[in-house]
């Protein structure tokens, strides 16, 4: 009965449901990283019960809960706030980052009811590729967000993989020991036309968003990426020009 009740401009293919997923994901790393001071204090324990939303827009949201029963979508954990000054912090980040990864999965597997057996083992692997919340917060895996001093290298060597530089320059979003079989990019989707990665073709990174894009979707060659010390994919451009 829940199927049914899926709206019909929900996501439907793996890769539009992996898609939505990774945009929520990268939001949501965004609120327990790089803009997590901000998160912090939005999570006051004298407010009401709050939860953290992942948006498909990138954005991340601290807010009440859905008023209506059931709701749309799976919700988060609720209350988050009430934890925040009983804990350490990074013990209370952890925490957060733990329930935001089961939320991830049951939105995902939300929209993938009507998935069939070999469709729902394709999204996991999708899913799988990529470090859990709580990995990123606890540091077991690195994450690859905001440009450093050698973010031009991940552009520049992004044409096939490099047997020598770091895992940055294959069309991956994370680094060096998260897999090193040759495989493990077959599942890499372009950011702009949806297509797998291909060894042969030249591959660039978002530097804000994190997700990959062939250079010819984006209208980028290697010569030109020489010269981009920081890279911004045309959904990134756009909204940076209208804040």
């Amino acid at each position: 009965m829940m199927a049914s009740s899926i709206s019909s401009s929900s996501p439907r293919t793996v890769e539009e449901i992996f898609k939505d997923y990774n945009a929520r994901r990268t939001a949501l790393v965004r609120a327990l990283t790089y803009d997590v001071d901000e998160f912090y204090s939005l999570c006051d324990p004298e407010k009401e019960n709050l939860c953290l939303y992942g948006h498909s827009t990138e954005t991340w949201e601290v807010a009440l809960p859905a008023e209506e029963v059931p709701p749309e979508l799976p919700e988060p954990a609720l209350g988050i706030n009430f934890a925040r000054d009983g804990m350490k912090r990074k013990d209370w980040l952890s925490l957060v980052a733990v329930h935001s990864d089961c939320w991830l999965l049951s939105v995902a597997f939300y929209f993938g009811a009507r998935l069939n057996r070999n469709e729902r083992k394709r999204l996991f692997s999708l899913i799988n590729d990529l470090p859990t919340l709580f990995e990123v917060v606890t540091e077991r895996k690195s994450i690859k967000d905001k440009p450093n001093m050698d973010s031009g290298s991940k552009s520049k060597n992004s044409t096939k993989r490099s047997i020598d530089g770091p895992t940055r320059s294959t069309p991956k979003p994370y680094e060096d020991n998260y897999g090193e079989e040759e495989d493990e990019h077959s599942e890499t989707l372009c950011g702009s036309c949806g297509g797998n990665y291909s060894a042969d073709e030249f591959w660039i990174c978002c530097d804000i968003c994190e997700r990959w894009f062939h250079g010819k979707c984006v209208k980028i060659t290697p010569a030109k990426a020489e010269n981009i010390k920081q890279y911004k994919c045309p959904s990134c451009s756009s909204k940076r020009s209208r804040q």
